[in-house]
């Protein structure tokens, strides 16, 4: 019944089509029960061009076939009665929306560029964000677990022609020993002090804390919505944060000062829903003078030279030395986090995927050669003096199985995957009905299999 009433609408819409020439909307596919209109279309090409993807072909033929991909998916996971959890989703869709209105600098010009209300991009992405999701567990229960033996992959690494091999660029794992400069109480003192002052101003109303923010936050990625966070639960926060923001029950109130690794913050709570949160902050950092940041570097200088003078080993600086809590449990080994595979955490890093100041220090170095101490900033944006160790380097080359298993048993189940996932749709586009109007038929579709003759 579903699918005539479908067929029939789009008859009646065509035949409307041919009276006028000024159509708004039109249905250009239909999957099953399901229609993909020219307004979808559009919609995902605006938002594909706010992330930044790239098309490897028309959009107008690319956009609608993955549409109808996805259309395929959720039917099947209607069938299999597939659900996701609602936290999850409108976790990711607060996510999207804080990092959107970054990125045109305000809501009204997020609001301008789509020609739709701020809660009505949020709801078109909440769908959105609910059907990924959908077709994601679809895939997972479509593709199952796929376990290869180490046979599998030297069958597949014996199959490829020698000049067909995946290049392997070149690598090197890193060791690092940090110290922290000492912060003068002088120092946290006077932000504390600060902080006080603006907290004082917010009370009596002679500045908003969002102006405040965005005056003088040091958190780049919220001073510019006046310091808002956006919507978030409490395993997404520091703990310190979390504990002090998820206590505040009057949006017109400044919380006392936190203390993070980040630095000092004060915060306002805007608004609670359930167990998430929306609110804003302000965060001063310590500067470090020169003076502490010399005093560091002759420290870390002098146990450079305990290490070359073999009174104590790098391995042993980094466990009981070090200041890096994510490497001294390691022997001061860094661990990709960029890697791809989830599964497998691997301490192999190209050159571009270190922190720029390492990357710039290890370039020429040798295996097993220490550096000098050097300044850096981490990824919480502290100034700290590090010394690293070239612990290995392996040279760009063709893939081989001795050297690059984990890498090419990756490969294989990722082309494994890809492989059963295209056979399904194949077999499924047999089985579903599809119409596709004429104007949208003349691609070159990645599955040829939409058009019935």
């Amino acid at each position: 019944m579903k699918r005539c009433f479908v067929l029939i609408f789009l008859f009646c819409f065509s035949i409307g089509m041919n009276a006028q020439d000024n159509v708004i909307d039109e249905i250009v596919w239909v999957v099953g029960d399901d229609a993909i209109l020219r307004s979808d279309i559009e919609i995902q090409r605006l938002n594909m061009q706010v992330e930044g993807q790239r098309l490897d072909g028309d959009p107008y033929c690319v956009i609608p076939e993955q549409m109808a991909i996805q259309k395929l998916y959720l039917n099947q996971a209607k069938i299999d009665s597939i659900e996701v959890g609602e936290t999850q989703i409108l976790q990711t869709v607060d996510q999207w929306m804080n990092w959107a209105t970054n990125q045109f600098g305000s809501r009204e010009k997020l609001e301008e560029y789509f020609n739709k209300k701020y809660s009505q991009i949020k709801d078109e992405r909440k769908e959105m964000v609910r059907e990924q999701q959908i077709i994601q567990q679809m895939q997972r229960e479509l593709v199952g677990e796929i376990k290869l033996t180490p046979s599998d992959v030297r069958k597949y690494y014996n199959q490829i022609p020698p000049d067909s091999l995946p290049s392997i660029p070149t690598t090197v794992e890193v060791q690092i020993v940090t110290l922290e400069p000492k912060i003068p109480f002088e120092e946290t003192d006077a932000i504390k002090a600060r902080l006080r002052e603006f907290t004082e101003q917010i009370t009596s109303g002679k500045m908003e804390f969002s102006t405040l923010a965005r005056l003088y936050s040091e958190d780049l990625e919220s001073d510019k919505r006046g310091g808002e966070l956006g919507f978030t639960n409490k395993t997404n926060l520091l703990p310190e944060f979390a504990n002090v923001a998820f206590n505040l029950n009057d949006p017109k109130r400044v919380s006392n000062i936190v203390e993070t690794e980040y630095g000092f913050h004060i915060i306002q709570l805007i608004e609670k829903r359930g167990d998430r949160i929306n609110c804003r902050h302000i965060l001063l950092r310590p500067r470090v003078s020169e003076k502490e940041l010399s005093e560091a570097t002759i420290r870390l200088d002098s146990l450079y030279a305990d290490i070359q003078s073999n009174k104590i080993t790098f391995e042993d600086a980094a466990t009981f030395v070090s200041y890096d809590k994510d490497t001294r449990n390691n022997k001061g080994l860094m661990v990709n986090q960029n890697y791809e595979s989830s599964n497998y955490s691997t301490p192999k890093f190209e050159m571009q995927e270190l922190p720029q100041e390492i990357g710039k220090v290890v370039y020429n170095m040798r295996v097993n050669e220490i550096s000098k101490p050097f300044t850096m900033l981490t990824n919480k944006q502290k100034e700290v003096v590090a010394i690293v160790k070239l612990k290995a380097r392996t040279e760009a080359h063709k893939a081989n199985i001795t050297d690059d298993y984990q890498a090419l048993k990756t490969l294989v189940e990722k082309r494994k995957r890809e492989e059963l996932l295209q056979n399904w749709i194949a077999q499924k586009q047999k089985s579903t009905y599809i119409r596709i109007s004429d104007s949208w038929r003349n691609c070159d579709f990645q599955f040829p299999g939409w058009i019935k003759e």
